[in-house]
């Protein structure tokens, strides 16, 4: 299968080819990171021994709008620890043979306050956005424009992106799904109409993370269908249910992933039922951490595993 983007830098079109590879027969196991220091990793090293192949990466510390006057001390923590956490990633993707995916949990373009990607926290409207000639417009261009140059970085190191942007638009937490899922697929179309022929983003791989049928922008702009799975209690599953139903949702054309669980898949049952995620990607700090989301039994039988893939550097 061939990324979205006809103009596919060659590690973006390896990327994906080994993505569908993987799916299937295999599992790229996955951490989110945001700090610096990126602690989950270091934890899950010392438990298993092994690192995850995949890592998280955050840009919310470069949102152009972030509103430090009115803001907690919980959110100016927050953007702190996600500064220079490009830099981090670079470095990374460089001197291991990893997965580099980048999410967004963008600062509202214009007003807002304290942790304005929350819906509660701007009264930014997306919809505003697909009118030309509004304030909302211009904003959402000047951000994107701030923002591509940081993803340029990753292009010019020859290093290939799991880009996800809008992610969740299943519920109306953030802002840019505050207006249901139709309007956060149109914001999504005009991003990758921007980065990919205007920007010439060519390192990007489009990943789509919401499960609902309303809210899917169409396979010519999707590389991979994924869905963020916060179980309400554990459970030992290879989210074979989920699996169906997004794809039922979105594509049968597309590779899925697993782009952030609270509880990871069991290893023992992908192993029976070879359900095809490409990669899953635990969240941060407590959920990896905290030995009762993931406890260390379960996190050492994952990486311990013939059916996972990690790294061993």
């Amino acid at each position: 299968m061939k990324p979205v983007n006809e103009n596919a830098t060659k590690e973006a079109k390896e990327l994906l080819a080994y993505l569908y590879e993987t799916a299937g027969k295999k599992i790229i196991t996955g951490q989110h990171t945001q700090t610096n220091p990126m602690e989950e990793i270091a934890y899950i090293h010392e438990k298993t021994g092994a690192y995850p192949k995949l890592q998280g990466f955050e840009l919310l510390g470069y949102s152009p709008n972030i509103n430090y006057a009115d803001a907690s001390d919980a959110c100016l923590t927050e953007v702190k620890e996600n500064q220079g956490t490009m830099d981090t990633a670079i470095k990374w993707a460089k001197e291991t043979d990893g997965i580099v995916s980048i999410c967004f949990h963008w600062f509202s373009p214009i007003g807002g306050r304290d942790k304005s990607f929350y819906s509660e926290h701007t009264e930014f409207d997306p919809e505003q956005v697909l009118v030309e000639g509004t304030k909302e417009r211009e904003a959402f261009y000047q951000d994107l424009d701030v923002i591509a140059g940081q993803l340029a970085r990753f292009q010019q190191e020859n290093i290939p992106v799991l880009w996800r942007p809008f992610h969740e638009v299943e519920g109306t937490w953030f802002w840019w799904g505050r207006k249901g899922g139709k309007v956060a697929a149109e914001l999504y179309k005009l991003m990758f109409d921007y980065y990919v022929n205007q920007k010439h983003l060519d390192n990007l791989l489009w990943v789509w993370s919401c499960p609902t049928k309303e809210g899917y922008p169409g396979d010519a702009y999707v590389d991979v269908v994924s869905w963020d799975i916060y179980l309400p209690e554990y459970e030992a599953t290879d989210y074979q249910k989920q699996y169906e139903e997004l794809i039922a949702n979105t594509s049968k054309n597309k590779v899925a992933a697993l782009t952030e669980v609270g509880y990871n898949p069991d290893v023992k049952k992908l192993e029976q039922s070879h359900t095809p995620w490409a990669y899953y990607m635990t969240w941060s700090k407590e959920f990896s951490m905290d030995g009762v989301y993931n406890t260390v039994e379960k996190l050492k039988e994952m990486y311990a595993s013939d059916y996972s893939i990690k790294r061993t550097r």
